[in-house]
């Protein structure tokens, strides 16, 4: 059963997903993820874990108010005897029981129901009883963008405002560490900019040549950094060739570190609304892969977000690099 099968329902008409069928295959191989999916109160986000669940993708432990969970479950016409039920009066509550499961080792990542992002992440990043690392936290786009070979990665489009260089750091390994646990081989990350030059008065291209330098020094690991490029010559060979850029990068990122919140927001958005793209969401960088969706996502899209949290919990498994503070 690929991605695209199991969202026959949708309104939409249905085209393939080939990068994403790949991503679900591969988490299919894996031993289920156990979620806590914290508020899963309506159709949209429950509905998501039954799809995931038919999947054999996850084992979900639902946190919440039982009684709307029921009702939504009841709408949806799905049962769900079967699925373990921790109660919670309200969603803040929800947010904190759904940590306190991770940190009991209940649970391998988080997922995000019909509450605010806020409240999720407000009892993630809590300095007690959260679940922070020393590693600072960001959100990845993974991009199905029809007519593009492979998947894209986009980063920070959701968390991080106004990065910091530091920032800046930890949002890059965050994406090259992704990139590996979903088996991309070589990692080709660009630093985006406006130009491809290092401008004194565009502080975005002098931040993208010193992470440059800092992956050249082993301070960043993993992947191959180049930057700054535009995003024509970080994506497209020919876009590349005319402006002479010699690069093991240039023309074929597939991680795309953006300069600020509001520009990789409007170019995963501009993807998504003008070349039908579809955005599977992650947050990286605290204890667990944390399952950030939208209730606007499609199935397809919740689908391939479990499927990438499954990946990057398995690499987690395999190798623990991230130390707690």
């Amino acid at each position: 059963m690929t991605v695209a099968a199991s969202s026959q329902s949708l309104s939409q008409p249905a085209r393939r997903h080939d990068k994403y069928d790949r991503l679900v295959a591969a988490a299919r191989s894996l031993p289920k993820l156990k979620v806590a999916v914290a508020h899963p109160c309506d159709a949209a986000s429950l509905g998501a874990v039954f799809e995931a669940v038919e999947l054999g993708l996850i084992e979900p432990i639902l946190v919440g108010p039982q009684d709307k969970i029921s009702a939504a479950a009841e709408a949806l016409g799905k049962p769900i005897s079967t699925m373990r039920i921790v109660e919670a009066p309200h969603s803040h509550a929800a947010a904190e029981k759904a940590v306190e499961l991770v940190r009991a080792g209940d649970a391998e990542a988080l997922m995000k129901g019909s509450l605010h992002t806020d409240e999720l992440m407000g009892a993630v990043v809590r300095r007690e009883g959260g679940l922070r690392t020393a590693r600072r936290i960001s959100h990845c786009f993974v991009m199905d963008v029809p007519g593009h070979e492979t998947a894209l990665i986009i980063t920070d489009a959701a968390v991080n405002i106004a990065p910091t260089l530091e920032d800046k750091v930890h949002i890059v390994q965050n994406a090259i560490d992704l990139a590996r646990a979903m088996r991309v081989d070589p990692v080709r990350v660009a630093i985006l900019s406006a130009m491809e030059t290092v401008n004194p008065k565009v502080p975005s291209t002098i931040e993208a040549a010193a992470l440059c330098k800092m992956a050249d020094r082993g301070q960043i690991t993993g992947g191959i950094v180049d930057g700054p490029l535009a995003l024509d010559n970080a994506i497209d060979l020919g876009a590349a060739k005319i402006k002479k850029i010699q690069s093991p990068v240039a023309g074929q990122a597939n991680v795309l570190v953006v300069p600020d919140l509001e520009a990789g927001n409007m170019l995963a958005k501009s993807l998504t609304f003008l070349a039908d793209a579809d955005a599977a969401g992650i947050v990286l960088g605290a204890r667990v892969p944390i399952i950030l969706t939208s209730r606007a996502d499609s199935a397809v899209t919740r689908l391939a977000s479990c499927a990438v949290a499954s990946l990057v919990a398995d690499a987690q498994r395999r190798q623990l690099t991230v130390p707690e503070v």
